[in-house]
């Protein structure tokens, strides 16, 4: 049995894939000490790992304080979170021993605990997998195409910040990418070869294990027997940038009183009165046990986070992706590429396109087919099983 210091930053997208994972290293016999906020702390427990946390809201508050315009400025962020995960960390693990670590590629700073620690070091990738060479076009493009008096603060910054780690914990970053993706030995993503992009570009450390997909928490709230007959039209826009009351409304006056059952989630930011009259045609909910949900779903209207776009696949639903920020542009394009759905625009968009786009994806089988294939190759892959047989494969090269 080896002692594993499993860190993740705290959100749906992020800790979903892992819960598998864990779940299944600890079935292995392994011992799982797992980093996270609060909030998912029952979560993780439940399934046998040992608990520490991070406070959340200095943990963004330090994140937005390098900027959000650009993604040098989102590097910076993340290494000013440095100031405040590994002090955490290590006062926390103060005398422990552990074998080896599993980062998230988001962290900021598993790359360095990796060096400060001394641990083999694997990395946790819960969207895309990102190349060095691609991250490096894209630096070279706001270097490029930014005034100067711009981008020289930023790198001031950057440079200032790296040489701070440096000093503190005797780490040396070599790059922007080292912050921004945390490469290491290995890096499990939570995908296949089948929808990574430029899958061509990485290499065999790289392991595209699959969705790695876990139970829902069940929600006596939802009555499954009002679906299973519909054939429903899902819509949600996530956990995190679901504020979009104007949105509600858009798809009450695209979709209300139409022949379609909707079943519409709006999270917990949002009061359902809010709404005011919702069409006879719409479930509405603060919350969905989504992947019960799209068992029965014929098209699912989504903002394409990674959690909830491989989950829709994973079901082989056909996907209406409108991104609301961060990965999800490069999500919903890819979607679009391997024609398992259509991308539209949240910015200008009006009642008459949603309902076109919905007609157009129900009314042409490709889209169906095309996920139906995702679906096969999702399932095939292994998830969360085949992440732990790469795990343990690292181990034995490694001699833990």
């Amino acid at each position: 049995m080896a002692r594993v210091l499993f860190i993740c930053i705290g959100s749906e997208g992020h800790i979903n894939p892992t819960i598998g994972v864990v779940q299944e290293l600890i079935s292995r016999g392994e011992e799982v000490v797992y980093f996270t906020i609060e909030a998912f702390r029952e979560r993780i427990e439940k399934l046998g790992a040992t608990v520490r946390t991070f406070d959340d809201q200095t943990l963004i508050k330090a994140f937005l304080s390098g900027g959000r315009d650009y993604l040098y400025q989102e590097v910076n962020g993340l290494l000013l979170t440095a100031d405040i995960v590994i002090p955490s960390v290590l006062e926390q693990i103060k005398g422990e021993h552990f074998d080896y670590i599993i980062h998230d590629s988001m962290l900021g700073c598993g790359r360095i605990l990796a060096q400060i620690l001394k641990l083999p070091a694997i990395n946790s990738c819960t969207s895309f997998a990102l190349s060095n060479v691609s991250f490096d076009q894209a630096l070279e493009n706001f270097s490029t195409t930014v005034p100067e008096e711009i981008v020289k603060p930023i790198i001031d910054t950057y440079q200032s910040l790296t040489a701070k780690v440096k000093d503190s914990y005797h780490v040396e970053i070599h790059s922007p990418y080292e912050v921004f993706f945390n490469p290491a030995p290995i890096t499990i993503v939570y995908t296949t070869k089948e929808f990574q992009p430029n899958v061509e570009t990485f290499d065999q450390s790289f392991k595209f294990v699959g969705p790695s997909i876990s139970a829902c928490v069940t929600n006596e709230d939802f009555d499954m027997t009002l679906i299973k007959e519909k054939n429903p039209i899902y819509i949600s826009l996530g956990t995190v940038f679901n504020q979009a009351l104007d949105f509600y409304k858009l798809c009450f006056e695209a979709l209300g009183n139409t022949d379609h059952t909707i079943v519409l989630s709006i999270g917990n930011s949002t009061s359902i009165s809010d709404l005011g009259e919702i069409p006879a045609n719409f479930i509405v909910k603060n919350y969905v046990p989504q992947t019960d949900v799209l068992q029965y779903t014929k098209l699912f209207i989504t903002h394409g986070g990674m959690n909830s776009t491989t989950e829709g696949l994973y079901c082989g639903v056909p996907l209406i992706v409108i991104p609301q920020s961060a990965d999800q542009p490069i999500i919903a394009g890819q979607v679009a590429k391997i024609g398992a759905g259509i991308q539209l625009q949240m910015q200008g968009l009006t009642a008459n396109q949603l309902r076109e786009a919905v007609d157009h994806v129900l009314s042409h089988s490709s889209f169906k087919e095309v996920a139906a294939t995702m679906k096969e190759s999702f399932r095939k892959s292994g998830g969360s099983h085949q992440a732990v047989d790469e795990i343990f494969e690292f181990k034995r090269q490694n001699h833990i």
